[in-house]
């Protein structure tokens, strides 16, 4: 069996290890095997059961009859029903109906239908009626009133009222619905509101998908050396999630050197050298369709940081220690506001966009500003089970930059960190 080094300096390169520490995140069957899931089928279906139970209760508390979903992750959370999903971002031709006191319906894309046979949460199946102007053409308003009749039918027939909370939809298809004496809600607000809230199932989940991402990362790490594009070394992370169950990375954020100041540069060909700092953001997307978005920087070749990168790094560290000690339940977003690591007036021009967020299948509500970009009439209050992000992004005039993010579940006690790849002895 190869090694990890050999394995991972496959690209006419090959290292050895500096850190035992990142090293250990590897499969321990060795790196040339996905990791494999051990977590049992109870626990996916239990979670799959809960989701389903939160989305009815704030359709409870909405006074709607039904919940209409086009956005893959919410379908994804309602049924853990999954079908190209990056394809039915910019296409909505698959669709989720959820009677708050009925049936909860997919109608999935033509010649799919098998895809969701076993799924628990899913009680009936019909095949999708799509109106996009790419396979409708011409034929869009014919096609959007047999959408709309039947989606009027079955709130008429199942539901309690004619309350329909929507979580995407194109004003066509808004105003058939409303033509027909539909009331539309705003269904995001609600699915994120129930995503908010993980069972313990859940999280069971996430840490899995943190797993593989810790993985992942550790290639990263191995593949720093010299002589490598940011596009090789960001590609260590796709290869270790798509073999291990994973879905997507939301974003292409790993830039190198001077390419990491000003942010969000996506990830190029340009060869990093040695001494120059790496920083990346995984938005992972992984197993199970949850997220694990994490952010480090380290050092091309893994030699010492030079005094400028050890001051810059200090700080992020220390930004991201100060604010996680913060958070317990209760604590009000204006509080945790307040009482923020306050910001080195000359990192400020450079300062990230947000202080905390939620993360569930995605990115999701609340997204909590740094505190130069607070609005105080933001309301909203950490609560127990909820999963949030800790970030920090520091840079200067002229400095490269240093993003580090943690993934934390807010228990009785304060927060708990849920990745554990190290960070960086600088």
């Amino acid at each position: 069996m190869q090694n990890a080094s050999a394995l991972i300096g496959s690209h006419d390169h090959t290292t050895v290890f500096k850190d035992e520490r990142k090293k250990a995140y590897l499969n321990p069957e060795g790196a040339d095997r996905p990791l494999r899931s051990s977590i049992p089928a109870h626990v996916l279906d239990t979670a799959r059961h809960y989701r389903l139970a939160r989305l009815r209760m704030k359709m409870e508390e909405a006074n709607c009859s039904a919940l209409l979903l086009y956005d893959p992750v919410n379908i994804r959370y309602a049924f853990d029903s999954s079908n190209m999903s990056i394809w039915t971002m910019h296409n909505p031709a698959r669709y989720a109906l959820i009677l708050a006191h009925g049936p909860a319906i997919m109608f999935e894309f033509e010649g799919s239908e098998h895809l969701n046979q076993g799924l628990p949460c899913v009680d009936e199946i019909r095949p999708a009626k799509s109106w996009i102007f790419f396979t409708a053409g011409n034929l869009v308003e014919e096609r959007l009133e047999g959408w709309a009749d039947e989606i009027a039918d079955i709130l008429r027939e199942k539901g309690r009222n004619h309350r329909l909370a929507v979580d995407r939809l194109d004003p066509p298809g808004a105003h058939a619905l409303q033509k027909r004496g539909i009331e539309l809600l705003d269904g995001q607000e609600l699915a994120e509101r129930a995503r908010s809230i993980k069972s313990a199932e859940e999280i069971e989940l996430m840490r899995w998908t943190i797993r593989v991402c810790e993985a992942g990362m550790a290639r990263m790490y191995e593949a720093s050396e010299p002589g490598r594009t940011e596009r090789e070394i960001w590609a260590e992370l796709h290869f270790e999630n798509a073999r291990s169950g994973g879905e997507w990375l939301e974003t292409k954020l790993l830039t190198a050197g001077a390419r990491t100041n000003p942010w969000y540069q996506e990830c190029s060909d340009y060869m990093v050298k040695s001494g120059e700092m790496i920083s990346f953001d995984t938005d992972m997307i992984g197993p199970y369709g949850y997220c694990a978005d994490l952010s480090r920087s380290w050092i091309c070749g893994h030699v010492a940081m030079t005094p400028k990168q050890r001051e810059l790094y200090s700080a992020a560290r220390e930004q991201i220690e100060h604010n996680l000690s913060l958070l317990k339940p209760g604590l009000s977003f204006l509080e945790f506001n307040d009482r923020s690591w306050r910001i080195p007036e000359k990192y400020i021009p450079y300062r990230y966009t947000l202080a905390l967020h939620g993360t569930g299948m995605c990115d999701e509500w609340p997204g909590v500003l740094l505190h130069p970009d607070y609005d105080e009439n933001f309301a909203g209050v950490v609560e127990e089970n909820m999963v949030l992000n800790v970030e920090s992004l520091i840079a200067e005039d002229g400095s490269e930059s240093i993003k580090l993010e943690t993934q934390v579940l807010i228990t009785a006690n304060g927060a708990e960190r849920l990745d554990t790849f190290p960070w960086e002895e600088n």
